[in-house]
Formats: C-alpha cells, structure tokens, sequence
C-alpha cells in the first residue's frame, strides 16, 4: 500500500500539468502556503516541539534519503536531537516560494487533504552572522485535513544537495 502511495504522489508531483495543480491564487494554495510557512517556522525554526506533536499526524511516515525512514516518534526524536540541540549553531529552513505546488484530495467532491510539492534550502544560523547555506532539498508532503486542521501526514524529502 505505502508503495502505491509513494508512486502515486511521485507521479503527481511530476505532473505540469494545470489540470492537476490549483492556481496559485486559490485559496486551497494560499492555506497551505501559510501552512508550510507556520508549520517550519514554528517546529523546525523556533523548535517549539508542543506546536510540532499538535501539528502532525498519529501515524506520520517521513522519508528521507539521507536519513532512511522514521515514524512519528522517531521523527521527533531526530528533530529534538538533531535540529534543535544547539540554538547557538540552528539549523534553518527557508522555502523557495515560488517552487510551491498545491494538488487537493476529494473525496465525493469534500476536500480531505492536499499533496505539497516544492523545493527548500536549509542553512545554518549563529548569533550576530549572515545564515549560511547547508542544502538544498525537494519536497512532497501530504497534508490531512482532520477537523478543520491540516496535519502533515506523509514526508518524502529528498534530491537533498
């Protein structure tokens, strides 16, 4: 089943065709451009783990080509651990805008989730320096809508340079 998923939205995520991706305009793109926004802003940027276990979903599977696959509590192990061990030495994600895309999931016409897709830069922030950049990754990520919040359910991070 995973693999169906993974092939699926590899496919679709591959798509350029306007059929499939909502316009830049719509609201279903604005809400989770803002989504994507607040969600590394406040989990991966400013480390507020509280917001990050409300922010994603019970059974969340991320994939990573560097760092193979973790479930929700591994995943938060590793962004405690890793990404928010030394606030003098930050990791730092900043989304390439204009890289968004947003393809909605219905079901019987009710919208229940949306694939992300995009491309991100990590750098590394210390206190009175420029940032400087680490990486550069692509992005797919599948959000659910779960009474009215969207929660990252599904992570596919990889192409990281």
């Amino acid at each position: 089943m995973k693999q169906i998923f993974l092939l699926a939205v590899f496919f679709i995520s591959n798509l350029n065709l306007a059929i499939g991706q909502v316009s830049k305009n719509s609201e279903i793109f604005l809400a989770l451009k803002k989504q994507d926004s607040v969600f590394f802003e406040r989990s991966f940027n400013l480390c507020e783990m509280d917001y990050l276990k409300s922010a994603i979903h019970q059974d969340l599977t991320f994939y990573h080509d560097q760092a193979g696959i973790q479930n929700r509590e591994s995943f938060l192990a590793n962004i405690k651990n890793n990404i928010c061990s030394d606030l003098n030495k930050k990791p730092i994600r900043k989304v390439i805008e204009e890289s968004l895309e947003v393809y909605p999931m219905y079901n019987e016409g009710v919208i229940y989730g949306a694939v992300q897709t995009g491309i991100h830069d990590f750098y590394i922030r210390e206190s009175n320096k420029a940032d400087i950049k680490t990486s550069t990754a692509k992005f797919i990520h599948l959000y659910l809508l779960v009474n009215g919040n969207w929660l990252l359910k599904e992570v596919i991070s990889f192409d990281h340079k």
